[in-house]
């Protein structure tokens, strides 16, 4: 996956994000699914930022940013920044 594609990803994860919080808002509370899909969203979107940034450290280090794969969820989920 090159960085363009990891973008147009973000770009639509945080578009379907932005719908759901705009109708939960309207609704004054979103169903327990919009919440499930918020938070798998919010996760699915700190993968590819975690992927975009080693992506970019790769390249301003001389490496291959092909080598970095997107890492598992709760690897992610679990790194302190």
């Amino acid at each position: 996956m090159d960085d363009k594609t990891i973008l147009n990803r973000i770009s639509e994860l945080v578009d379907e994000e932005h719908r759901l919080r705009s109708t939960a808002q309207t609704r004054e509370s979103g169903t327990e699914d919009d919440r499930d899909r918020l938070r798998a969203l919010e996760e699915s979107l700190d993968q590819c930022w975690d992927l975009l940034r080693r992506r970019r450290a790769a390249r301003e280090t001389h490496g291959d940013p092909d080598t970095a794969g997107m890492r598992p969820r709760p690897e992610v989920e679990r790194y302190l920044q």
